[in-house]
């Protein structure tokens, strides 16, 4: 499984992600638009994030990317499933995707060609992206407040899709 940070801003966040992905062993993460890479323009490691990741963007593979639209129609074209995770008219609860896997003695068999696209924490996925995905998931909210952390509603949507 892959996965796209589209625009977001928060070291915290990025750095919970990475921690989260290496925990769900996901193969890479693709940094796109403003979305701050683990090391800085000298290559020294950013503190906030690497304080929140515990050194598991030593782990993940990453790359910074510029266009995300690009990038998911390239992935698209190798044949990944795009999952985009994002309260809309047309998201379905996340919990209606259901990717079985091959399994092996615990190991797995198959991977999963899916790519998750998370977006920025305040405005979301803009509707170029959103339309770029095969589906788009929500988690469903029961409360007062209508949206969760970025780095919280990843760890929730990857573990049901990684397991």
């Amino acid at each position: 499984m892959t996965v796209i940070l589209h625009n977001l801003r928060s070291l915290h966040n990025v750095g919970s992600i990475f921690r989260t992905a290496d925990a769900a062993g996901i193969e890479k993460i693709y940094l796109c638009g403003i979305t701050p890479k683990p090391i800085d323009e000298l290559g020294k490691p950013r503190p906030q994030l690497a304080k929140v990741s515990l050194g598991a963007e030593k782990y993940v593979k990453w790359e910074k990317c510029g266009q995300t639209a690009r990038l998911i129609d390239k992935l698209k074209k190798q044949k990944y499933k795009i999952f985009a995770v994002e309260q809309n008219k047309k998201s379905i609860p996340y919990y209606r995707i259901h990717y079985p896997i091959r399994r092996s003695s615990d190991r797995i068999v198959k991977k999963k060609k899916i790519v998750l696209v998370l977006g920025n924490e305040i405005k979301g996925l803009p509707q170029s992206i959103l339309k770029r995905a095969d589906k788009i998931l929500e988690i469903p909210m029961k409360g007062k407040k209508e949206s969760l952390n970025v780095a919280v509603a990843f760890g929730i949507v990857v573990f049901h899709l990684r397991y």
